[in-house]
């Protein structure tokens, strides 16, 4: 092995930080901040790659059985490094890192990417690794995404909406608290529709919000001072994603997600080079809910896929000879 490959310990916390922060193809889910508020619920399996004394790639993990995945409480995940680092490199790292795998008896690595339009510099590296390897793709979602750099087509119904909202005059508000939007629009609608429940209770977004202001951001939609639907916002630096988004089932033809969605695409996050709807995917990518895709297209967005893949760590015998 060419590469010193650790398991991260809390003597790290300092150095995984400030290697995000200098990363190409981070965002601010990878500072262990983020990871570690739920981390009862995962066995840490996160992985430092170097060579001699100098740290060239992270990888956001935990393991399960005797699989190591991209950290399953991640919404993305993949090998972290800088902009410097080169092709040959990436695929030097992964082939020691699937070899460190096999020889700590995981038979398995479970890789989910991060989705290009959260590069800060084209970073599909890894793509091309996990291809030599002979990874097999067992999960595709699809992201509408708006290039908010571009002149995008809405459509008519949506501009309909918007001049609903207006007539109506709804407020829009961005709030620093969570419980109003949680309690009276986003748990009735989860629990209703899908009978669930949102990945995040309501002290852990607050927890997260505090943790990182700059970056959550609650929107909620008023008629006179009632709520009536909301988003919760992820910010990037590139991006702005759209964690939940839900309203009142009761006030449909208020127009209020139309006119909500006009501020933050328009004004709000303008200046931003996407906005990310987020996936409207189930069955691990192989069923998707036509509607919801319209809905969001219908504000001009297009589809970006998130990969997720399967690699046999015995495959690191295929990364060797492959240069020429």
């Amino acid at each position: 092995m060419k590469y010193s490959i650790k398991k991260y310990s809390e003597n790290d916390y300092s150095v995984w930080n400030d290697f995000v922060a200098q990363a190409k193809n981070a965002t601010f889910l990878f500072h262990r901040d983020f990871m570690e508020y739920h981390k009862d619920r995962f066995d840490d399996f996160s992985l430092l790659v170097f060579e001699d004394e100098k740290l060239y790639a992270i990888l956001p993990a935990n393991k399960k059985d005797n699989s190591v995945y991209s950290h399953q409480g991640l919404t993305y995940g993949g090998l972290v490094y800088k902009e410097q680092t080169k092709l040959k490199t990436i695929i030097e790292i992964f082939r020691d890192l699937l070899f460190f795998l096999n020889e700590n008896n995981f038979d398995k690595l479970c890789l989910k990417t991060l989705p290009s339009i959260y590069h800060l510099k084209p970073a599909e590296e890894i793509l091309y690794s996990l291809f030599l390897a002979e990874a097999k793709l067992v999960r595709r979602d699809s992201l509408s995404v708006i290039d908010l750099q571009q002149n995008n087509i809405i459509s008519k119904i949506r501009k309909r909406g918007l001049k609903k909202a207006i007539s109506n005059e709804l407020i829009i508000k961005e709030d620093n608290q969570f419980e109003l939007f949680w309690d009276k629009i986003l748990i009735p609608n989860l629990e209703k529709t899908h009978n669930a429940t949102p990945v995040h209770s309501i002290d852990e977004i607050n927890t997260l919000k505090s943790l990182f202001p700059e970056n959550i951001h609650q929107f909620n939609i008023y008629q006179k001072d009632e709520i009536i639907g909301g988003t919760t916002i992820f910010e990037t630096e590139s991006v702005a994603h759209c964690q939940y988004i839900s309203k009142d089932p009761n006030k449909e033809d208020l127009g209020s997600l139309d006119y909500l969605f006009h501020y933050l695409i328009h004004d709000r996050f303008s200046k931003k080079r996407f906005f990310d709807f987020g996936i409207s995917n189930e069955n691990q990518g192989k069923n998707l809910n036509e509607g919801l895709t319209y809905w969001k297209e219908s504000f001009g967005a297009g589809t970006i896929v998130h990969d997720f893949y399967e690699i046999d760590t015995a495959n690191y015998t295929k990364l060797e000879d492959i240069l020429i």
